[in-house]
C-alpha cells in the first residue's frame, strides 16, 4: 500500500510502498478514504523538540480519518465489513484506575494512532474494534475525516454550561471554529473569537460567532464594549496555545468565570494567579475526547441540526490528493486556512 512514512528521526516524510497491515484479535482493517492533517502531524513532519521526545521512528503518522471497513480480525462483534467509519485515536489499557472507572480518556497508558503506532496516512489502517466509530448515513468523507478534532471542540465547548452565557474563544483554527459553532448550537448569548489571520476570522463569523477580533490590532476589552458587555465573559476556551492568549483571557473574564484550555502552550505563560483566586476563576485542562460520550454527543448534534452540520463541514477548506501531501502540509502550516484533508482514493 501507499503510505506517508517517517523513516527515521529526521524532518520530512516519504510517500512509499509499505506492507498492508493485517488485523489481529479484536481488530478492524479500514480502507482510508480521507485523512485530516493535524497540528500533531505538523510536529512529526518537522521533527521538532516535541516529536523528537515523543515519537519512535519509523512510523506511519495520521490519526484523523474516514474510511470503509474491509476486513475483521477474529472476535469482532459489532463492526461489519462495508461500514463507513472514523476512529478514536487514543487506545487505552482498560485496566488502570481511570479505565476501570469509565474515565478512559484519562488512561495513564494511552497509546495514540499515528504517534505510538502506525496511523492513517496510508491506504489502510488497523485499529481495535472499540476504537471504531460507525457513522450513520449522511456523513461525507470530508466531515468524517474531522470527527477527531470535532470531538476536541465538543469536549472543550461542553465542559461548562453555555445557555445564555457570553463566550470567548482564543484561536480560530479548525477546532476553535468548530467550538464556536457548537457554542452557538448550545445556546450561548454572545460568542467572540480571536485570531490574527483574517480568513480564519471570516470563517468564525460564518460558523456563528457574533464578533471576530483581530488581536494584532484590537484588544479583547474593546470587543466587550462592541458587544455591549459590562462584566466580562462567562466561559473562555483557549485554543491557540499562544503565551499571551490565556493572560488576556483571564483579564476579560467575569468573576466566577470558567476557562477550558485545549491549546498546548508554545512557551511559558505568566498568569496573574491572584486574579484567578480573587475572581474565583476555574481553569480546566482538556485533552482529546471523552470516550465515548463525546462521540455520541457530536453525532447526535449533527443529526439533529443541519445548520450545525453545514457549519462544521465548512471548516474543511482544502481537499487534496494524498500525492500532493507536501502542498497540504504547507497549507496547514501557514495558518490562514481551515482544515486540510488528504484524499487517499487515488492510488
Amino acid at each position: 500500500m501507499k503510505a506517508l512514512y517517517k523513516s527515521g528521526p529526521h524532518p520530512g516524510f516519504e510517500l512509499v510502498d509499505r506492507p498492508e497491515p493485517t488485523p489481529g484479535l479484536g481488530e478492524v482493517k479500514i480502507r482510508v478514504i480521507t485523512a485530516g492533517i493535524c497540528g500533531t502531524d505538523l510536529h512529526i513532519e518537522s521533527w521538532d523538540q516535541w516529536a523528537a521526545s515523543t515519537i519512535t521512528a519509523p512510523l506511519i503518522p495520521g490519526h484523523e480519518f474516514y474510511g470503509e471497513v474491509v476486513e475483521l480480525g477474529s472476535g469482532v462483534r459489532d463492526v461489519a465489513v462495508g461500514d463507513r467509519v472514523s476512529g478514536e485515536g487514543h487506545i487505552v489499557c482498560g485496566t488502570c484506575r481511570n479505565c476501570r472507572a469509565g474515565r478512559r480518556q484519562m488512561c495513564i497508558r494511552t497509546a495514540s494512532v499515528g504517534v505510538q503506532r502506525d496511523g492513517a496516512f496510508a491506504e489502510f489502517v488497523v485499529i481495535p474494534e472499540p476504537n471504531v466509530w460507525v457513522h450513520p448515513a449522511g456523513v461525507t468523507p470530508e466531515l468524517g475525516a474531522i470527527f477527531d478534532p470535532f470531538g476536541n471542540a465538543v469536549h472543550t465547548a461542553l465542559s461548562f454550561p453555555l445557555v445564555g452565557e457570553d463566550v470567548l474563544i482564543t484561536g480560530a483554527g479548525p477546532i476553535g471554529l468548530m467550538a464556536a459553532a457548537v457554542a452557538r448550537h448550545a445556546g450561548a448569548r454572545y460568542i467572540a473569537v480571536t485570531d490574527v489571520f483574517q480568513p480564519r476570522l471570516d470563517l468564525a463569523l460564518a460558523v456563528g460567532a457574533d464578533l471576530a477580533v483581530n488581536v494584532a490590532t484590537t484588544r479583547i476589552d474593546d470587543a466587550q464594549r462592541q458587544l455591549g458587555m459590562r462584566e466580562g465573559f462567562d466561559v473562555g476556551m483557549e485554543m491557540s496555545g499562544h503565551p499571551t492568549a490565556l493572560p488576556e483571557m483571564i483579564d476579560n473574564m467575569n468573576h466566577g468565570g470558567r476557562i477550558a484550555m485545549l491549546g498546548l502552550p508554545s512557551a511559558d505563560i505568566t498568569i496573574d494567579w491572584a486574579k484567578v483566586v480573587t475572581h474565583m476563576l476555574t481553569l480546566k485542562g482538556i485533552y482529546g475526547r471523552e470516550m465515548f460520550e463525546t462521540w455520541y454527543a457530536m453525532s447526535a448534534m449533527l443529526q439533529s441540526n443541519p445548520v450545525l452540520q453545514q457549519a462544521i463541514s465548512s471548516v474543511v477548506t482544502d481537499v487534496l490528493p494524498a500525492s500532493q501531501w507536501e502542498q497540504g502540509f504547507n497549507t496547514a502550516r501557514n495558518g490562514a486556512s481551515g482544515k486540510v484533508v488528504l484524499d487517499w482514493t487515488g492510488f
